[in-house]
């Protein structure tokens, strides 16, 4: 009896939280329909999933399976070993990733997770990570925010397969320029020293293998910068997972 009673109250909890507290969609920012989903079945076409083939190592898509490497990862020196990217980045994953960081809308997350959980849940184990390392956000960005959406992202991440999130690794005490307006190179340039391993590490054994968690993946020069500072400290392998991932070029 006590535990239909629970059963019950759980339900009816849940219930009352749907119904002040609607779940919106991810994409068009309505109430989602049907309730149970985490995103509006119309509006999943309206996202673009990254298909194969892709580059071996950033994991953005590629015209054919005989090209190992994009255009980008062939110009540019690579760090990390390998990445994987859920979406393109087109037009409505933009508006979407805007409204995480910009409107507080991370609940957005939830359904980003989950798909990321479900879709590389595999190739994380091949990878064997030991850790979840979200891309830091300056600290007055934080403050402005109030969060950085690449640690929820990698919580989110950590409820899927139960790997630690190492939110204390890195740090960024460098604020920099925007870097939507610049070059590959004036990108990588731009973020020179903006991180560092946190001093709090010093004297500890540190990570084989990580995986660096951000929202979004362009020409790589953030996922190079941290990675750079990463292996400098003595991780053997770099490894990255974003929602988006752009042309890059």
């Amino acid at each position: 009896m006590n535990q239909r009673l629970s059963q019950w109250t759980l339900w009816l909890g849940n219930e009352f939280t749907d119904l002040l507290f609607p779940r919106r969609c991810p994409v068009c920012g309505g109430i989602v329909t049907p309730k149970e989903e985490m995103v509006c079945v119309p509006c999943r076409e309206k996202l673009s999933v990254v298909r194969q083939p892709v580059c071996k190592k950033c994991g953005k898509e590629v015209a054919d399976e005989k090209v190992e490497y994009c255009l980008d990862c062939t110009r540019h020196k690579r760090t990390f070993e390998s990445g994987r990217a859920l979406l393109n980045y087109n037009e409505a994953a933009s508006r979407s990733m805007a409204a995480i960081k910009y409107k507080n809308r991370r609940e957005y997350l939830d359904f980003y997770g989950a798909a990321m959980g479900r879709r590389f849940g595999r190739v994380v184990r091949e990878w064997k990570a030991e850790a979840l390392v979200p891309v830091p956000v300056h600290p007055s960005r934080r403050r402005i925010r109030g969060f950085n959406q690449a640690e929820e992202l990698a919580r989110r991440l950590s409820r899927e397969w139960g790997i630690l999130v190492d939110a204390d690794l890195l740090i960024r005490d460098r604020k920099t320029m925007p870097q939507r307006d610049l070059n590959p190179a004036e990108r990588l340039k731009n973020l020179q020293k903006a991180f560092q391993i946190n001093p709090a590490w010093t004297g500890k054994d540190m990570w084989n293998r990580v995986a660096l968690v951000d929202d979004i993946y362009t020409t790589g020069s953030t996922i190079e910068a941290c990675s750079r500072v990463l292996r400098e400290a003595g991780v053997k392998e770099v490894y990255f997972l974003a929602v988006c991932i752009g042309n890059g070029l």
